[in-house]
């Protein structure tokens, strides 16, 4: 893990890659599908750009909350196997 206790997005894709990719993938692909779709159809830009922007910002967000979720595991089992072990050595 890395000195500041953030994840990396690569770290976050090789602990979790199916949900990784829905939460990072899915809405930029999304937002590329609607810009898509607006320019094809002949749509004004503006509701495109604004939903491409929202994804966008729904990927940010959502891939911070589970990188925080893997940081709250990843914390909760170094305390179990901290717990683990002061048990075995007040058992000896």
């Amino acid at each position: 893990m890395p000195t500041g206790g953030t994840f990396s997005v690569v770290e976050l894709f090789r602990a979790a890659p199916v949900k990784s990719s829905l939460l990072v993938l899915g809405p930029v692909a999304l937002a590329a599908g609607q810009l898509l779709n607006s320019y094809v159809n002949g749509v004004s830009p503006a509701v495109a750009i604004g939903f491409a922007a929202v994804m966008i910002g729904f990927a940010a967000v959502a891939t911070g909350h589970h990188a925080a979720e893997l940081r709250l595991r990843r914390l909760e089992a170094t305390i179990e196997s901290e717990a683990d072990v002061e048990t075995r050595i007040g058992a000896e």
